[in-house]
């Protein structure tokens, strides 16, 4: 009779966030555990927006643990490095983190002389996705080590220009705030213009021309969207409202590349109900989002209100704008009119796509503690680490098939919801809880649930109890959410149903169901 060699046999699965089995001691003095270089990189890497302070390091010690993770792997795993700072940057939608990575990338190669795995040219090229991204590598370079840039940089930095830059991009991003012009990048780097792209010729020219002669620089006639933006720029300030206000208006100014930044500075005047109706259906999917507010103050009408509802609830916009979640909830708490409540719900669904609808019965353990609420998820928001954990553990809550919601700090106490109900207004019911004692909040709750997901920062306080973890039968799965990425965690991750994600955005949840269909769950950019 076969005892292993059966059709319920199921291999241990495992997860890469692995544990050294090192004991460390958390930032409020729990038994924690260490991680391997990569997944300690990996989980900071992921909730890192870089010079941003947490409750527990400053932002310069978080930002040098950073750094000097990546030279250390750029030389002993160069493969693996590369694939992280491209999905970092890609699907993981962080661009400062993944910029700093490749700089740190190439100059741990350069000074170790490596050669073997992922050029330096292709990591710094692969980060660079948007036109404005290669100014901000070579201001980085510069600013840690000087203007002189190595070969592997600029030629990283000349095919990312190849690729991205444009008359619209010009327009938008060549400004004189920046420190680096793309006249002064085509200088730098040498950027010859792509074969395939004859106009960039002539409008690597006129970058050249408007960063050193900016009074006599006329556009290539090859590009309508400069010439269109040079006729309106002629225009006398007092004959500028009227293109607003014209039949054709809002055409205009979308040929024009009329940005809604530009525009109260091309009319010399406020932004009101007219400029902005007019500039409303050039704006992309998270510029609508970030101005609902803005919208409703200068008394947008209903029926170009309703155009914004539909565009910004719109699944493949949402998509396409790559906004983090916790970006509706900032929209839904700057701009509470009811106009826009149920298309912010919706897209905040359509962000949240990679939630699994998980069957059985799961305990969703929500860290609510002081430090989640000290540490800002970056300097231009307001919402903290606890508003992203209540988002996840709501919206992953909604989707299983019978699920306890729970949130915890120093005390625990269920969150009440039903079927169907607005993520949106679940999220109202989470409170301020103190300090940390994910362990009593775990053993408190944990009623033979079939999988407890926690999401937290991990720095549980001490507990006669043990770690969190523990609390929890070995047969069943324990997935820890790190939204902070600290070196420690509150327990061990990789073997033994124990598992640890992380990050600012859902895509890690889909690693849950590979795992309990005894699939090892991979890094992202592998699987």
């Amino acid at each position: 009779m076969a005892r292993f060699n059966t059709r319920a046999a199921k291999p241990q699965p495992t997860s890469r966030v692995t544990s050294t089995g090192r004991v460390l001691r958390t930032y409020e003095g729990g038994r924690g555990r260490e991680r391997d270089a990569r997944s300690e990189l990996f989980l900071l890497a992921i909730s890192n927006f870089v010079s941003q302070q947490t409750f527990y390091e400053t932002g310069a010690d978080r930002d040098d643990r950073f750094a000097r993770l990546v030279r250390e792997l750029a030389v002993t795993d160069a493969e693996w490095t590369a694939g992280l700072l491209g999905w970092l940057r890609g699907e993981g939608n962080l661009r400062t983190a993944s910029i700093v990575g490749a700089a740190e990338y190439v100059k741990a190669r350069l000074d170790a002389g490596a050669t073997d795995g992922p050029s330096n040219r292709q990591v710094v090229d692969s980060v660079l996705q948007r036109p404005d991204e290669p100014g901000e590598l070579l201001a980085y370079w510069t600013a840690m080590y000087g203007r002189n840039v190595p070969k592997p940089v600029k030629r990283g930095v000349a095919d990312a220009v190849r690729r991205l830059y444009s008359g619209k991009s010009l327009l938008k991003y060549d400004t004189a705030s920046r420190g680096y012009r793309f006249g002064d990048i085509l200088n730098l780097v040498h950027a010859a213009p792509d074969p395939d792209k004859p106009w960039q010729g002539e409008l690597f020219r006129y970058a050249l021309d408007r960063r050193h002669n900016p009074d006599t620089a006329l556009p290539p006639a090859s590009s309508d969207v400069l010439t269109a933006h040079r006729e309106l720029m002629a225009l006398p300030v007092d004959r500028r409202r009227t293109v607003v206000t014209s039949d054709g208006g809002a055409e205009r100014l979308a040929a024009a590349g009329m940005t809604w930044e530009a525009l109260a500075g091309w009319l010399q005047g406020p932004m009101d109900k007219d400029a902005w109706e007019a500039v409303i259906p050039s704006m992309g999917a998270m510029a609508l989002v970030r101005n609902l507010r803005n919208f409703d103050e200068a008394g947008v009408s209903d029926e170009v209100a309703a155009q914004v509802a539909a565009r910004i609830s719109d699944p493949a916009q949402v998509a396409r704008s790559r906004q983090f979640p916790f970006r509706y909830l900032a929209a839904y708490q700057h701009a509470p009119s009811l106009r826009w409540a149920y298309p912010l719900e919706q897209a905040l669904g359509h962000s949240l796509a990679n939630v699994p609808r998980l069957p059985g019965r799961t305990l969703v353990l929500v860290d609510r503690s002081g430090s989640m609420f000290w540490s800002r998820l970056s300097d231009r928001s307001q919402l903290s680490r606890a508003d992203a954990a209540a988002i996840f553990g709501t919206a992953l809550a909604l989707r299983a098939a019978d699920a306890d919601l729970v949130q915890f700090g120093s005390d625990s106490r269920e969150i009440a919801f039903r079927k169907g109900e607005s993520v949106l207004r679940i999220l109202e019911r989470f409170g301020d809880l103190g300090g940390t004692d994910t362990t009593e909040a775990v053993r408190r709750h944990y009623r033979r649930h079939d999988r407890v997901l926690i999401v937290t920062d991990e720095q549980y306080a001490p507990s006669h109890h043990g770690d969190p973890t523990e609390q929890v039968p070995a047969d069943v799965p324990v997935y820890t959410w790190n939204l902070a990425g600290y070196r420690a965690g509150h327990g061990p991750s990789g073997t033994g149903n124990r598992h640890t994600f992380g990050g600012l955005s859902d895509a890690g949840f889909r690693m849950v169901p590979l795992l309990e269909a005894a699939r090892d769950a991979d890094w992202p950019w592998a699987a």
